[in-house]
């Protein structure tokens, strides 16, 4: 039963999502075919996984410890398909790529240079989106790969890669607004005033600032709405450096600025071709540019 990628997989979704039918739910199979395939991993283990004596499932000490290893294994698995799907399989048509703006989009054109030579034939599609939205569209197949603010947990469903170095983002106001003119200032004033933040962001997170806040689907609309003084945003700094017109201003506060993570991610469940294959293998070594 080790050597069950489903299984491996059941075991990963379960952990991560907290309960049999969840991870049912989400790989398209009945509850008690997660339930047996556990089982048989803990009988093939000689350990118990899980801990089911209360409501919700809880790893035990051991099931924590062979979650890393089952991790490893399918991603193992996901890039021996991956290879043997650049070896063998046609180029794709169409490569869907959906970006985050926290990953600065230089580096990205700077490889776009040698992927163009390389594969001129392709028709290439670039979208924008951030956090939930983007990982909808790859599970949707809309987008094959995406670049996304790195999250805690994705799922069995995705792998993804580290992409080398850190990404900053900082509290950002215009020069009108009044906090740019405070010098000691706390996080607790931010709730003062307007919090302009992301849509997806706030769906999915409780980290809000201010009850006052204005939603937009992009850290574009964001530092517009920024320049115009409707209120303060947490922004990319390379995008405020190329496009904030040296009108807006940085807050200094407490652990602010921020290093992001990015990763590159894409579904196991998608076939790719061998044009995806090499931006996965390109990104996850681009570094940002100096």
């Amino acid at each position: 039963m080790f050597n069950s990628i489903d299984a491996l997989s059941a075991f990963v979704q379960a952990a991560e999502l907290g309960s049999f039918s969840a991870a049912a739910r989400h790989l398209g199979k009945s509850q008690s075919t997660i339930s047996e395939a556990i089982s048989n991993l803990e009988i093939d283990a000689g350990l118990a996984l899980f801990d089911r004596t209360q409501r919700q499932i809880k790893l035990t000490a051991a099931g924590m410890q062979l979650l890393i290893h089952a991790k490893q294994v399918l991603n193992s698995h996901d890039a021996l398909k991956r290879q043997a799907s650049a070896l063998h399989a046609g180029l794709e048509a169409q490569l869907s790529i959906v970006l985050s703006d926290t990953f600065q989009s230089r580096e990205f054109e700077l490889l776009l240079s040698e992927f163009a030579e390389r594969f001129p034939l392709l028709r290439l599609e670039c979208l924008a989106d951030e956090d939930q939205d983007v990982l909808h569209l790859l599970r949707s197949g809309r987008a094959q790969l995406g670049l996304i603010r790195a999250q805690t947990a994705y799922g069995a469903d995705f792998s993804a890669l580290p992409i080398p170095g850190q990404r900053e983002m900082a509290i950002y106001v215009s020069q009108q607004h009044p906090l740019a003119h405070i010098e000691h200032l706390s996080v607790a004033m931010l709730a003062e005033h307007r919090e302009l933040a992301l849509s997806s962001y706030t769906q999915h997170s409780n980290a809000q600032y201010s009850p006052r806040c204005w939603l937009a689907p992009s850290y574009l609309m964001l530092l517009e709405m920024t320049l115009r003084g409707f209120g303060w945003a947490a922004l990319p700094t390379w995008q405020v450096e190329n496009f904030g017109r040296g009108q807006l201003v940085q807050l200094k506060l407490p652990s602010w600025p921020r290093s992001v993570q990015v990763d590159v991610i894409w579904s196991r469940n998608a076939k790719l071709g061998p044009a995806c294959s090499w931006l996965i293998d390109h990104i996850s070594q681009t570094r940002p540019p100096t």
